[in-house]
């Protein structure tokens, strides 16, 4: 079977398309407390949800206190999409930073951070303003920044493919 300009152009995108690697999907779906938020209460855990169903090894979820001290216990439980880590009363008012490496089947690990503020029920001070780093910005980002790219990727190879039809439908009524 010969095939014309149109139909290698066809194939070379359809092969393409079939053989692209699919996207990660494993993204984060909550935290608690909430990333960002400023609490007044001692909350006893800190819980990070992912999109997939956690490994149950290999997970690691640390917090650290305004002066950079691990306050979590290090007990990680995980039950099906979340990894909760007990936490030692907290103290010091401040932002304290929860670190992430999260592990599902078949995917890369989910790794990052979130911060939130914790002010003792006495005096709920206000979140102290501070630059974001790019890090940190971008990682907040990152999962719907990938899907975007994912999709727009997908739109601009549907349209190629459109592209290599018409030609293609063309041609065939064309040598009618």
């Amino acid at each position: 079977m010969k095939l014309g300009k149109g139909g290698a152009f066809i194939s070379v995108i359809a092969i393409a398309f079939f053989a692209t690697a699919p996207a990660n999907a494993n993204s984060l779906v909550a935290t608690s407390p909430i990333s960002g938020a400023t609490i007044s209460s001692v909350p006893s855990s800190v819980t990070v949800t992912a999109q997939i169903a956690l490994l149950p090894d290999g997970n690691e979820v640390t917090v650290t206190d305004p002066k950079g001290h691990r306050v979590d216990d290090g007990t990680i439980t995980i039950d099906a999409m979340s990894a909760s880590v007990g936490l030692s009363p907290l103290v010091d008012t401040g932002i304290y930073k929860v670190s992430y490496t999260l592990l599902a089947d078949g995917e890369d690990p989910l790794v990052g951070n979130f911060t939130f503020n914790f002010s003792s029920s006495s005096v709920i001070a206000p979140a102290p303003t501070t630059n974001a780093s790019p890090t940190a910005t971008a990682h907040s980002a990152s999962s719907s920044w990938g899907t975007n790219v994912f999709v727009i990727a997908m739109l601009v190879l549907a349209f190629f493919i459109l592209i290599g039809l018409v030609f293609y439908a063309r041609k065939l009524f064309i040598n009618r």
